[in-house]
């Protein structure tokens, strides 16, 4: 793994204005930047391929996202531009009606974003468990990894050479100097090489025209009516959940990064807004991009905004000022790049052997099914979407059995006490009903509820199933002892639950 150029203390974040006093502090953060904007490029351009628009879309879309991210978003050196799963979103929509339709659904989402984020949407974060986290991050680094494959498939041979060169100069650059990012000197090295001796690889060139001019804002060119909101408002309320989903997520990995925290409802807000301005100035949606957040942060060591300001601010100047030379870039070096971010993000230890027997099966369960589900569809929402309801079947299953019940006899056998321990809910309440002895119980049974917890109607429903059951075989059933929220939820529904009895 990398080392970081410069630490910070925990809960101590590097400031921007810090930053612009300290030299050395400012040379990781504008270095920082150019080596993302170098990064963005040919996945920006994929990107737009993908979504079936021209490779401009995609790259104003990253200049954008980042300028406007650096401003309104609450995790500082965090990177969004244009993503996959975003583009994957919109590829129909772009197929039956268009880009236009497209810029329009991208302001849409960005509105549904800051609703969402006002709204306080960023509190579900606390719903995703531990290993789906984990799960997230290695899929994350194998998606990184296998989006390489493409470029060391059907290449010239010089291409396996070159690459090898990049990750040998990445690994031990930081042990030579810091003073530069290993990623930038490897970028700088491999395209002299290769323009010096005219190796013949494929180039940024060769994925896609680089646009000639600065964006200019604008508004979609859409009928203003509620057929317009009819089409682009499912894509919209996807693009919306997905990109939130992303981005908080990414977030919540740069707080364990750099042990600072960072406030998730700014972030969900200022990522509306971004997509609000990207949609404006001719952008496709876009989100935080975990691979490029990993180059800045994991491996470049920036921590302020003004690396994400400088990473959108030097994609622009790279693809319009500097395109001719942006495009003799051999491919080979931002593979080499993207191939040490997935090794050092993936987190070895989460399958070590010893780790593996000391964590519990459902979460290894847990962790796995995050993986298999996202990397099978390329999707980092999805993935964790099965990976936080596998969590939540299991947590079910375990509470549920989790109800213990108890019974004592009175000294004069005329009545029988059961005390019951647990949560009551609809994983548990067939287990309780079947801990009673319907038929050999006294004329007057207690059940005390003091150690037990009623938190849905199919509790009550099984409450109410139990007396009724005794009251069939002339045994009068008490409940007793509930606590104030389960007496309320009981008096609430009991006798007005259909099934019981």
């Amino acid at each position: 793994m990398t080392d970081l150029p410069h630490q910070t203390a925990p809960g101590a974040p590097v400031r921007t204005r810090d930053v612009l006093h300290s030299p050395s502090l400012l040379v990781t953060e504008l270095l920082g930047g150019l080596v993302v904007a170098l990064a963005l490029i040919p996945e920006a351009i994929s990107f737009s391929l993908i979504a079936g628009v021209d490779p401009r879309v995609g790259l104003y879309a990253s200049f954008t996202m980042a300028v406007t991210i650096a401003f309104a978003g609450g995790r500082p050196a965090m990177i969004s531009a244009a993503t996959g799963a975003m583009a994957l979103v919109v590829v129909t929509l772009v197929e039956e009606h268009g880009l236009q339709y497209l810029l329009a659904a991208t302001v849409l989402t960005g509105c549904i974003q800051v609703g969402l984020g006002l709204m306080g949407v960023a509190r579900v974060m606390r719903f995703v468990p531990r290993p789906v986290m984990t799960g997230f991050v290695n899929a994350l680094a194998i998606l990184i990894f296998l989006a390489q494959v493409p470029y060391l498939r059907h290449v010239p041979w010089g291409v396996y050479p070159m690459v090898a060169a990049g990750l040998t100069i990445i690994w031990a650059m930081p042990r030579i100097t810091r003073a530069v990012p290993a990623p930038l000197v490897a970028i700088v090295v491999l395209t002299a090489v290769t323009v010096a001796l005219h190796v013949a690889v494929p180039n940024v060139g060769d994925q896609g025209a680089l646009p000639d001019a600065f964006p200019l804002p604008g508004w979609p060119d859409v009928p203003f009516s509620l057929r317009t909101l009819r089409i682009i408002l499912p894509y919209s309320l996807t693009l919306a959940a997905v990109g939130l989903l992303e981005s908080l997520l990414t977030a919540q990995l740069v707080d364990d990064i750099t042990d600072t925290a960072s406030d998730k409802d700014r972030e969900s807000r200022g990522q509306g807004m971004a997509n609000v301005v990207t949609g404006a100035f001719g952008g496709m949606a876009g989100c935080a991009m975990i691979g490029q957040t990993m180059i800045n942060v994991k491996v470049s060591g920036a921590r302020t905004r003004l690396s994400t300001f400088c990473a959108g601010l030097f994609l622009l100047v790279l693809v319009v000022v500097l395109s001719d030379v942006v495009a003799v870039i051999p491919m080979a070096a931002l593979v080499a790049v993207m191939i040490l971010v997935s090794v050092s993000t993936f987190d070895w230890h989460s399958i070590a052997p010893a780790t593996l027997r000391r964590m519990p099966r459902g979460e290894t369960a847990v962790m796995a099914v995050t993986v298999i589900a996202t990397v099978t569809t390329h999707n980092l929402a999805i993935g964790v979407g099965f990976g936080v309801v596998t969590a939540m079947i299991i947590f079910a299953r375990h509470v549920a059995h989790l109800v213990d019940v108890k019974s004592e006899l009175s000294a004069d056998g005329s009545e029988r006490t059961y005390r019951v321990t647990g949560e009551l809910f609809f994983a548990s309440d067939r287990e309780l009903v079947t801990s009673f002895d319907y038929v050999g119980d006294p004329p007057r049974v207690v059940i005390d509820m003091s150690a037990a917890h009623v938190w849905d109607t199919s509790a009550v429903a099984a409450l109410d199933e139990i007396v009724a059951r005794y009251g069939r075989h002339g045994v009068e059933a008490r409940v007793l002892g509930l606590n104030e929220p389960s007496a309320d939820l009981h008096t609430a529904h009991s006798g007005r639950l259909s099934g019981a009895g």
